[in-house]
């Protein structure tokens, strides 16, 4: 499959996936030499929508390199962790952690998870210049490569590749990094999904503008202000930042609604019943609204005989007939002397169920930076992390956002706090809400105290010396101590999957393979295995990560089977498998896959033409009348 995408990724645009769409749902706007008609697709909106002719948009160098970079597919392989997985707690989990670099793993997801995700929460790279912050890729584009894919000039081109070659923490290089992930991300979420995006000053007005043009300004939801330390940092030179910003988009303004939040206790004790009203508890709100109008300005004598004075250049909220209604309907408060002025009682049985979200959120509410780092040396007290995100400000997201049984993704997971958050969040709501989280493997420094610590800690647990394993081992420890505090019946357990290049041996392998030879070579799947070749394809299918395939026993031969995929992967399928594969189609009522996979690298020519694809045709003329596809993935 790796050269099928290769040879995929050579001839791709920036703009496929654009003009797909618009081939899609305006066909009669393409001519038919290929071109597009601007003029005929102005006439199909023009009842509907205006057309602007000038506007502005966020320009940076490396643009169109991310949104290239966003339609490239990713020729990485999905390996699990089968001894993790294989964990009694694990089994049937539902929870998906990826060490891999998040520009893959979100490719990887896109292929059966796009449109399933309710909410992302991300916490990316700041670029403060004291963060590591460094963007530097792999990709070994040349400059006249770039200047045909791009559409740019030499001297443009060069200025992209010494971008992502020498690495850089420019503005321009941390919108490109971003820009392609969130890209990619606003396909995975469902059209009620949202993102947040913790950021600081440093780049949020960049990344306004970024999103404003990924998910739309029209989708814009807010920018929360979250307080994230208390004690002021005397040595700032200017002002000293106790916040940071979370940004809130969502894929489809229109359908999104905030969940509304429990009232506190505090909120609830505004509520009281003075009057012993039987329709229950009230709190008092203000009568009088600030557009004035001549028909809402007229006198209300209260109970104790005086007319009620209006605030100057205000009047009441409603005309006089409807005010006597209210007033008739013991709806108004004049105090218990009947001499205040006029309130509105609203009662608490009457109102919404919760509270509307604000956009300040305190540390006395949500938690702190110094709260993150307590709760995290609770379970690790080896002190690997140095600014995880409280779980309370999670939560919080989590509780204005998610149903019982939604996806939350995070693919900056660093020590795994939302995965955390989940776990919990699950624990006290009785939810079933399924993380899944990716973490690029990036080796520590042991320069670095508390990377130092960090690496020790994995070191003694065998594991490899990289930050995901941080993020691995919060969770197992998490989990565990949820369990025996509470042993609520939720999803403990995760999956944990790799995303490996396939080495430069294996690749030399896969581009010599020779599918005329009499005698097939299983060398190939050696180097891949079984288990990724399966994984990565039941994924790329659709089927997801946490899928398992049957077993199919061919006379010998192990072919595996879901919904509507055959897999066939191993070498030596012999003419007797290919008749108990028939057989079982013929045989066998709820047998009925409609796509037959073959891994290329364990089939010769012979094979395949000859042994399958004759036999098609008995099924044309079974009852089951199938149509079966045969793919050959290299």
């Amino acid at each position: 499959m790796i050269k099928n995408i290769e040879k995929s990724n050579e001839i791709v645009a920036i703009n496929d996936k654009e003009i797909a769409i618009l081939k899609e749902h305006f066909p009669t706007c393409f001519k038919n030499d290929g071109s597009f008609d601007i003029e005929r697709f102005k006439e199909t909106l023009k009842d509907k929508l205006d057309v602007v002719h000038e506007g502005y948009e966020l320009k940076f160098l490396g643009k169109s390199y991310a949104k290239l970079l966003a339609s490239l597919d990713t020729t990485t392989v999905i390996t699990p962790n089968e001894e993790h997985n294989s964990q009694p707690e694990n089994t049937n989990s539902e929870n998906i952690y990826i060490s891999g670099d998040n520009l893959d793993g979100l490719k990887h997801l896109l292929k059966s998870y796009a449109k399933s995700v309710k909410c992302i929460y991300i916490d990316p790279p700041y670029n403060t210049g004291s963060d590591g912050f460094v963007y530097k890729d792999n990709f070994n584009f040349t400059t006249e490569e770039l200047q045909d894919k791009l559409s740019v000039d030499e001297n443009q081109a060069n200025r992209i590749l010494e971008l992502t070659q020498k690495g850089s923490a420019s503005h321009s290089a941390w919108l490109m990094f971003m820009y392609s992930r969130l890209q990619l991300a606003k396909d995975l979420l469902k059209d009620d999904g949202v993102i947040f995006i913790s950021i600081d000053d440093n780049e949020q007005a960049n990344l306004k503008l970024l999103c404003d043009d990924i998910f739309g300004e029209e989708n814009f939801v807010s920018n929360i202000i979250w307080e994230k330390k208390y004690s002021p940092q005397n040595d700032a030179k200017w002002f000293s930042p106790n916040h940071d910003y979370i940004l809130l988009y969502s894929k489809s303004k229109e359908i999104y609604r905030p969940i509304q939040l429990k009232r506190t206790p505090e909120q609830l004790a505004r509520y009281k019943n003075p009057d012993n009203d039987p329709r229950g508890v009230w709190k008092m709100s203000d009568l009088s609204v600030k557009t004035y109008s001549p028909e809402y300005d007229y006198p209300i004598i209260t109970p104790s005989g005086r007319v009620a004075e209006l605030p100057s250049g205000r009047c009441w909220m409603t005309n006089e007939t409807k005010m006597k209604e209210l007033i008739s309907d013991n709806r108004i408060w004049f105090g218990k002397d009947g001499n205040n002025i006029p309130a509105l009682k609203r009662f608490l049985s009457e109102v919404k169920d919760g509270v509307t979200p604000m956009t300040i959120w305190n540390r006395k509410e949500v938690g702190d930076n110094q709260e993150g780092k307590q709760e995290l040396l609770k379970i690790m007290p080896e002190n690997v992390f140095q600014t995880p995100k409280p779980i309370r400000l999670l939560k919080k997201i989590l509780s204005v956002t998610v149903d019982k049984s939604d996806y939350i993704l995070d693919f900056f997971s660093g020590s795994a706090s939302t995965a955390h958050a989940v776990l919990e969040y699950n624990n006290e709501n009785k939810s079933n809400l399924k993380f899944i989280s990716v973490q690029l493997p990036e080796t520590l420094n042991q320069k670095d105290s508390t990377q130092k610590t960090a690496f020790e800690l994995l070191k003694s647990n065998n594991y490899p010396p990289t930050l995901d394993y941080i993020g691995f081992e919060r969770i197992k420890r998490a989990s565990k101590k949820i369990k025996e505090e509470t042993n609520s019946e939720i999803d403990y357990g995760f999956k944990h999957f790799i995303l490996n290049e396939p080495n430069p041996n294996t690749l030399d392998k896969c581009e010599t393979f020779d599918k005329a030879n009499l005698i097939a070579n299983d060398s190939i799947l050696d180097d891949f295995g079984v288990s990724t070749v399966l994984t990565t394809w039941l994924n790329y299918d659709g089927y997801g990560l946490t899928t398992k395939a049957t077993e199919i026993d061919l006379k010998g031969y192990t072919a595996y089977y879901h919904q509507k995929h055959l897999y066939l992967i191993h070498t030596d399928f012999t003419q007797e498998a290919v008749m108990e594969l028939f057989e079982k189609y013929d045989t066998i009522p709820h047998f009925n896959p409609e796509n037959i996979v073959l891994f290329g690298y364990s089939f010769n020519e012979w094979s395949v033409t000859e042994m399958l694809e004759k036999n098609l045709k008995i099924l044309n003329d079974t009852e089951k009348n199938l149509k079966i596809n045969i793919e050959v993935r290299y």
